[in-house]
């Protein structure tokens, strides 16, 4: 006969599969287009640089157990990152991407080109989350300490200056996440890390730009 459990013992047990849950999610937060050097111009070399070592941090991610990424689907950093989640889903059976908008028609506002983006990338995901029907002062803030609080890892874009990027890397650090922080390349000086970086994509950097690498067969 099964011994009657007590509401602590549940909630307790309960706490545990929420752990054992966030264990394997992993959240964005960073720069919107408008505060990272390249702006809106993703052909910028800096920009393709970032975005490589942000798919670098998420592909190891996915080899450490992580399997459900969460994007807050901002202008800039949260759609590359979403974009890259999807990429690496059709290599990596089991992977989800969440999607957390703070309101619906967040994008309304925004350029045509990245309102197509966003809703593209709505299509795609596996789950969407809307924390308010409307805009609020607080729905931003409310969903960035969502992606946090169910994360175990905090994957940030993150220039060392003041904003909602260090409010929630600030956040997360009080409530003891894994934070990793990349910095936004801001100069045209290509390092040898990055320059095998771009190699390992079939890529290099000649006369200011990124090229695809022509590989030429000898005839037998």
């Amino acid at each position: 006969m099964n011994e009657k459990r007590t509401l602590g013992e549940i909630v307790e047990d309960c706490k545990e599969i929420d752990k054992s849950l966030s264990d394997k999610n992993v959240c964005f937060t960073g720069h919107r287009s408008q505060k990272l050097p390249w702006g809106f111009n993703e052909n910028d070399v800096r920009c393709i640089i970032t975005r490589l070592k942000v798919y670098k941090s998420i592909l190891r991610a996915i080899e450490n157990g992580k399997r459900h990424f969460i994007s807050g689907m901002a202008l800039g950093f949260d759609m590359m990152c979403a974009e890259i989640v999807l990429e690496l889903k059709k290599r990596n059976k089991g992977i989800i991407l969440e999607c957390a908008i703070p309101c619906k028609g967040q994008e309304s506002r925004w350029p045509i080109d990245e309102q197509k983006r966003y809703k593209k990338i709505l299509k795609r995901a596996d789950k969407i989350r809307c924390i308010y029907d409307s805009y609020t002062p607080e729905c931003l803030h409310e969903r960035n300490q969502y992606m946090v609080n169910v994360s175990s890892q905090v994957i940030a874009l993150f220039d060392g200056k003041p904003g909602g990027t260090k409010k929630t890397i600030d956040y997360a650090k009080q409530i003891g996440k894994e934070i990793e922080i990349i910095k936004p390349k801001d100069d045209f000086d290509i390092s040898s890390e990055e320059e095998l970086m771009l190699k390992e994509r079939g890529l290099s950097y000649e006369a200011g730009k990124i090229i695809k690498i022509k590989y030429h067969h000898k005839k037998k």
